[in-house]
């Protein structure tokens, strides 16, 4: 019984190793998710563990690094320090000269910027759109266009590269 229902007693340096462990992936997720949209660069995970470390951040033990780190992005009280909560997704959305026009009408509202748009053989439009719209937009597309449209992903995270310059 002590074998099924018991509980491993854990000593508090293992406990606190493994809160640490947990705290350091908590911040290496949120990081690898989010963009400071001033600058269009990454956070850095040490940043990120300083400014959780600010807000008093607890790690349960009890619940998955994947969960807490997107409800830590949402979070209010991390609104201060993580300003956006997902990188922008950059796509090429390729739609047919005949429901081109209808279709962008439907599409428009899942798009957060329209960075360019061309009309020729076929409507061309490369944008950024939410993560969490992708799979929205790309069943629209495959039911209105019946297969002939295109979405192709350019970038999974929109951020910019090289140095920046300090003044």
């Amino acid at each position: 019984q002590i074998l099924s229902k018991g509980e491993l007693q854990v000593s508090d340096k293992e406990r606190q190793t493994q809160l640490e462990q947990m705290f350091r992936d908590i911040a290496t997720i949120v990081a690898e998710k989010c963009v400071n949209p001033e600058t269009k660069r990454p956070y850095t995970v040490i940043l990120l563990e300083r400014a959780m470390r600010d807000i008093h951040y607890s790690v349960k033990l009890h619940k998955s690094t994947k969960q807490q780190a997107s409800s830590l992005a949402q979070s209010a009280s991390a609104e201060r320090w993580v300003v956006s909560a997902s990188a922008g997704m950059r796509l090429r959305v390729l739609l047919p000269a005949k429901e081109g026009k209808k279709l962008e009408e439907k599409l428009k509202p899942l798009m957060k910027v329209i960075e360019g748009e061309e009309f020729q053989e076929q409507l061309e439009i490369v944008c950024l759109i939410d993560p969490g719209c992708f799979r929205e937009m790309d069943e629209l597309m495959r039911r209105e266009t019946k297969g002939k449209g295109t979405l192709e992903v350019l970038s999974l995270k929109d951020v910019e590269e090289g140095d920046e310059k300090l003044e």
